[in-house]
């Protein structure tokens, strides 16, 4: 890899707030300037249409068309905003990739496939029994990506 390379950061987007927050706070602490350091991607995980209905049981089978259409509606959605936030802060060559798959996978895998520097994440705010049973994103992306971890959290003021 050439020395005069840009470090890749990547920054896990999804519909919520937090994670849009993440790539806005990311955009004007690391992107201001009109030569950024790094080159940035902006990676949407998307569910499985599987994984979302689960084992429904009869009739399922039926639904998955559905549950993926709108899976797919709603990762366009994602990265839509993701590009005008980019565009609005006058950042044209971000790349913008749907990965479908969890989240905690999806996003150690993108710091690997761009060796990527830094990966940023936005901070649910979840307290302690909502993340045991949900699983925290972030929590686990700072203990397995092999880079270093930013996690986003919005200031209380904005909630």
């Amino acid at each position: 890899m050439a020395t005069s390379e840009k470090q890749a950061l990547v920054v896990g987007v999804d519909e919520s707030e937090h994670s849009m927050y993440a790539l806005d706070w990311t955009l004007d602490h690391f992107f201001f300037s009109s030569d950024p350091p790094f080159k940035l991607f902006i990676v949407h995980a998307k569910p499985t249409a599987s994984s979302v209905v689960g084992l429904a049981g009869p009739g399922a089978a039926e639904v998955m068309p559905y549950v993926d259409s709108d899976l797919r509606k709603i990762a366009a959605r994602v990265v839509d905003k993701a590009r005008e936030l980019c565009l609005s802060k006058s950042v044209h060559d971000a790349v913008v990739e749907v990965v479908e798959g969890d989240p905690r996978n999806v996003l150690c895998e993108a710091v690997e496939k761009h060796h990527a520097s830094v990966l940023a994440v936005g901070s649910h705010g979840y307290g302690a029994i909502k993340r045991a049973v949900l699983g925290s994103v972030s929590d686990y992306c700072s203990h397995h990506a092999h880079c270093s971890v930013l996690i986003v959290k919005r200031p209380k003021t904005e909630h």
